[in-house]
C-alpha cells in the first residue's frame, strides 16, 4: 500500500466527545497489579480508565454488525440492552444485546484482567436469523488518551505474533486485540475516515487505512466469526507506550478467559465476605452489595485512599476535551462521605486508606483543596469550609467505630490541628457552600464546623493539649449561638404563604443591611440566565438545613427544624412512583434544559436521590423508623437497571429521543458514588437503631443539655453591626493586637491585649453585658507586629431585637 494510501484523510477528524454518563456497570479487579477501570452504557464499554481512576483513556468500544445485502445495526443503537451482575458485589457483567429486528443477539462478559493493565471482553455472537456465515461483526473503539480526544495517533501493526489496533499519545497507549483472527483492519479520523463512517457508507469495510496521525482518531476492525464460531474474546490493554500496552494485551487473551473470571471473582468475594451483613436491611435485592463494589471501584491504586466522586462525566455526549476533568477528580466532602458509607459497611481498612490520604493531601494552611487530581493537584479554587471540617468529623467516626487505635488518633492530631486552625481563624462563613455557588452563613457547612470543633476539641484533650479545647468548644458555642440569627428568617412572605413563622435560607451572604441576618440580603442564584441570577435570599430555601439535625446540632422536632421541613417539602419535595425526592435548592439550575437538552452552563436543577437520603435520617432522628425505610426504598428505587445510583432524577414528562422518563436518571452523572454512600449509611441506621455518624459531642452538648453560655462573636468575616443586651463580645483576629475600646463615645477607654489559644488565632473578650439596650461600643486595633494602628473604627450597638 502506498504511503498516500496507507494514511486516513480528513485530519484531525471532527472536535473529540465524550458520551453518556448513564452508566450501567462500572469495575475494576481488586488487584493492585491492574490499573485500568471500566465502565458500562448502552450494552458496550465506554470509558476506560488507566494508569488511575482520573485518567480517562478511551470514548467507547462497541460492535457494528452487517450483512453482504444492505443490513447494519450497531448494537449500542439498534438493539435491546440487558446487564446482570456476575455475583452480587462482583463487578463483572454479563450484557445481552438483542438486535431490534430480531437478527441476531450478542452476549458478553466484561471484566478485568486481575495481573494485567487489560479489560476483557468474551463475546458470543448467536444469528437468531440465518447463520453465522450471513453476518459480518466490527469493533469500533475511539482512544480518548490521557483524558483527551485530540492529539491521539493510531495504527494497524503487530505485537510479536499478534496482529492488532494501536494508539499512543503523550505517554499513554492502547493495544487492541483478539482472541480470533481479524479479517480486516483499519483507523481513521472520527466523522471523516474512521470504520463507522466506512460501514455507514459501504456497508463492510473497504477502507483500510494503515494510520492516522495527532487527531480525533477511531480503531476499526472485522472479527473472524468463521474461525472462532461465533465466540471470541477482545482485549484491550494500556500502558505507558505502546509495546507495554500490547504485551498485557496478548499476555490477557493467553491465559483462557475463565481462569482470569475465575481470579476476577474470587477476589472480589472475598473482600465481600470481610463487610457487615447489612443484607437483611436492604430492600432492594443486591443494592448494598453493589453500592459497596461501587465504592471501592472508585479507589486509586497508586494514591491510597484517593477516591473520585464519580466515573462519569455528566452529559458527557454534550461535553469535550474542554471538561478534563469530569467527575474523575477528588471532591473532599464526596471523599468523607464515602469513607463514612466505606465505615458503615464494615470497610475499615479502606476508610483507614482514606484518612491517610487525606492526611498527605492537606494544604499547608490547614484546609483541603475544593477538588482535586489524585496527587493532590487542585483542579478548581475555591474554598469551602465544610470540606475541612469533614475530615475532622470523619476521624472522630473512625475512632468511634475503633477503626483507629489511640496511637493513631493522636497521630492524626496534627492535620486536625491544622483543620481545626483553618476553621477558627477564616470561619464560620463559607467562600462556596456545599453545592460550590455561594459564600456566606450555610446551614449545612455551619453544622459540620459547629460539630467539627466539638470533635477536635475532644482529640486535642486526647493529644494532651491544655488551651486549646476549651478554646475550641467555646467558639463551637459562639457559633451554635448565633446560628439563627445568620440563617433563620422570620414572617416572610414565604413563611406566610406555608403557614408557618420561619425557615432557615439555603445561605445567607455576609453583606446583607443587618450584617448576620439574612434579611434584605441578596444571593446570586448560579446556571441561571441572567435575567434569573439573583433571588432574595430569604426566597431560597434548600435540605441542607436537615445537617444542624444530623449532626446534632438541633433536636428533631425543633419548632424552627418542624417550620423549615414544611417550606421544604413545599418548595422542593416532587412525588414519583417510587416515592418522593427533592432539589437542591429553590431556583436551581443545575441540570437539563425544558427542552430536555443537555446543562451547558444554565438549565433546571432536578431531583436528587441522595436527598432522599438524607431525609430518611432526618425521618429516623424524628423517631419515624417506618418513614425512615420507606424514604430508604425509595432511594433505592432510583436505581437503574445495573444497580447504581443517580446524581439527579429526570422530572419532566418522558423524552425517548433524550433517553429521559419521568423518575429515571437524568443526564448527570451516575454512579454518584456519595449517593450509594448515603444508601449504606442509612442500611446500618436501619440496622443498628441510631442515625449512623451522628458526632455525639454535639448531641450531648446542644441537643440532650441545655446549651452552655456563649459570647457575640466578631472578625473581619464577622462584622455584626448590632448585638444583644448582655453579651461579651468575642474579638477575633489574624495577628495579634491591642484593642482600644469605649462605650461612652471616645470619653474614656480601655486597651485589651489578644492572646493566642494555640491555633494562630488572636482573640480578646470584652465584657459588655452592663450596656444598656441602644448602647454601643466603638472599637480599633493597634498591630502589634508592624506597630501602627488600624486606621478606622468599628461600632456595634446593642439592642433586644438583634
Amino acid at each position: 500500500m502506498s504511503d498516500s494510501v496507507s494514511h486516513a484523510p480528513g485530519h484531525p477528524g471532527i472536535p473529540a466527545r465524550w458520551t453518556s454518563s448513564a452508566k450501567a456497570g462500572v469495575g475494576t479487579a481488586l488487584s493492585e497489579a491492574s490499573r485500568v477501570w471500566f465502565t458500562i452504557s448502552h450494552g458496550i464499554l465506554n470509558e476506560i480508565y488507566f494508569p488511575d481512576v482520573d485518567v480517562a483513556c478511551t470514548r467507547d468500544l462497541g460492535l457494528v454488525v452487517s450483512d453482504d445485502h444492505g443490513f447494519l445495526s450497531e448494537e449500542k443503537r439498534n438493539a435491546g440492552h440487558e446487564i446482570e451482575w456476575l455475583t452480587p458485589g462482583v463487578p463483572a457483567f454479563r450484557l445481552t444485546n438483542t438486535c431490534a429486528q430480531g437478527r441476531y443477539r450478542i452476549e458478553k462478559t466484561i471484566f478485568a484482567a486481575s495481573d494485567h493493565h487489560t479489560i476483557l471482553q468474551h463475546t458470543r455472537f448467536v444469528p437468531l436469523i440465518g447463520t453465522l456465515e450471513d453476518y459480518h461483526v466490527h469493533v469500533v473503539c475511539s482512544p480518548h488518551l490521557g483524558n483527551q480526544g485530540a492529539g491521539n495517533t493510531a495504527w494497524v501493526g503487530k505485537y510479536k505474533r499478534a496482529d492488532g489496533l494501536f494508539a499512543e499519545r503523550e505517554g499513554y497507549a492502547l493495544a487492541l486485540m483478539s482472541s480470533t483472527p481479524w479479517r480486516k483492519r483499519s483507523v481513521g479520523f472520527v466523522g471523516e475516515s474512521d470504520g463507522w463512517q466506512d460501514l455507514q457508507q459501504h456497508g463492510q469495510m473497504e477502507w483500510s487505512y494503515e494510520r492516522a496521525e495527532d487527531g480525533n482518531v477511531a480503531l476499526s476492525g472485522e472479527l473472524d466469526l468463521r474461525e472462532c464460531g461465533g465466540e471470541f474474546v477482545l482485549a484491550i490493554g494500556f500502558g505507558h507506550d505502546h509495546p507495554k500496552a500490547a504485551h498485557h494485551a496478548l499476555a490477557s487473551l493467553l491465559v483462557p478467559h475463565e481462569v482470569t473470571l475465575r481470579k476476577f471473582a474470587a477476589d472480589w468475594s472475598e473482600w465481600q465476605d470481610t463487610l457487615l451483613r447489612l443484607d437483611d436491611a436492604d430492600p432492594t435485592p443486591d443494592l448494598f452489595r453493589a453500592s459497596t463494589a461501587v465504592m471501592r471501584t472508585h479507589g486509586s491504586k497508586s494514591f491510597f485512599g484517593g477516591m473520585i466522586a464519580s466515573l462519569s462525566i455528566p452529559w458527557g455526549s454534550a461535553r469535550g476535551d474542554g471538561d478534563l476533568g469530569g467527575y474523575h477528580l477528588v471532591w473532599p466532602r464526596d471523599l468523607v462521605q464515602t469513607a463514612t458509607g466505606l465505615l458503615a459497611a464494615g470497610a475499615v481498612e479502606e476508610a483507614r486508606r482514606v484518612l491517610r490520604y487525606l492526611q498527605a493531601v492537606q494544604e499547608p494552611d490547614g484546609h483541603w483543596a475544593q477538588n482535586s487530581w489524585l496527587d493532590g493537584t487542585p483542579y478548581w479554587r475555591g474554598i469551602q469550609m465544610d470540606e475541612t471540617a469533614l475530615p475532622i468529623l470523619l476521624v472522630g467516626l473512625a475512632r468511634r467505630e475503633q477503626a483507629l487505635s489511640v496511637e493513631e488518633v493522636k497521630g492524626f492530631w496534627p492535620m486536625v490541628r491544622l483543620a481545626a486552625s483553618f476553621l477558627v481563624r477564616n470561619g464560620p462563613a463559607t467562600m462556596q457552600d456545599r453545592w460550590e455557588e455561594n459564600s456566606g452563613f450555610s446551614p449545612f457547612t455551619l453544622a459540620t464546623e459547629i460539630a467539627g470543633l466539638l470533635v477536635a476539641a475532644e482529640l486535642a484533650e486526647l493529644a494532651g493539649e491544655t488551651s486549646i479545647p476549651e478554646y475550641l468548644r467555646q467558639t463551637a458555642d459562639d457559633w451554635n449561638n448565633s446560628l439563627e440569627r445568620w440563617t433563620y428568617a422570620r414572617h416572610t412572605p414565604l413563611a406566610e404563604a406555608v403557614g408557618v413563622d420561619g425557615y432557615y435560607v439555603r445561605i445567607a451572604p455576609l453583606d446583607t443591611p443587618a450584617r448576620g441576618s439574612p434579611v434584605g440580603g441578596v444571593i446570586d442564584i448560579r446556571n441561571q440566565p441572567l435575567e434569573g441570577a439573583s433571588a432574595n435570599t430569604v426566597e431560597v430555601v434548600s435540605p441542607d438545613a436537615l445537617a444542624l439535625v444530623r449532626f446534632g446540632l438541633r433536636r428533631a422536632d425543633d419548632p424552627r427544624i418542624l417550620n423549615t421541613v414544611a417550606v421544604i417539602d413545599a418548595e422542593l419535595k416532587t412525588e414519583f412512583p417510587v416515592g418522593p425526592a427533592w432539589k437542591r435548592y429553590r431556583q436551581d439550575g443545575y441540570g437539563e434544559h425544558t427542552d430536555s437538552s443537555a446543562f451547558d452552563g444554565t438549565g433546571i436543577g432536578r431531583p436528587w436521590p441522595l436527598l432522599t437520603g438524607e431525609r430518611a435520617a432526618y425521618e429516623f432522628a424524628a423517631g419515624r423508623r417506618d418513614e425512615a425505610a420507606r424514604l430508604t426504598q425509595t432511594m433505592a428505587g432510583f436505581a437503574n437497571h445495573g444497580g447504581l445510583l443517580p446524581e439527579q432524577i429526570w422530572d419532566g414528562t418522558d423524552d425517548e429521543a433524550a433517553e429521559l422518563w419521568h423518575g429515571k436518571p437524568a443526564g448527570s452523572a451516575m454512579p454518584l458514588v456519595w449517593a450509594h454512600a448515603e444508601y449504606v449509611r442509612m442500611l446500618r441506621t436501619l440496622r443498628d437503631g441510631v442515625v449512623f455518624a451522628m458526632p455525639p459531642q454535639a448531641k450531648a452538648r446542644y441537643c440532650d443539655a441545655t446549651p452552655p453560655a456563649s459570647r457575640f462573636p466578631w472578625s473581619f468575616s464577622l462584622q455584626a453591626v448590632q448585638m444583644p443586651p448582655g453579651q461579651v463580645l468575642r474579638i477575633t483576629l489574624q495577628e495579634p493586637a491591642t484593642v482600644r475600646w469605649s462605650s461612652d463615645d471616645w470619653a474614656t477607654w480601655s486597651d485589651a491585649v489578644t492572646h493566642d489559644p494555640g491555633l494562630g488565632s488572636h482573640i480578646v473578650d470584652l465584657d459588655l453585658s452592663s450596656l444598656p439596650d441602644g448602647g454601643a461600643v466603638t472599637f480599633t486595633m493597634r498591630w502589634t507586629g508592624p506597630d501602627r494602628w488600624e486606621g478606622r473604627n468599628f461600632t456595634i450597638r446593642v439592642s433586644s431585637s438583634a
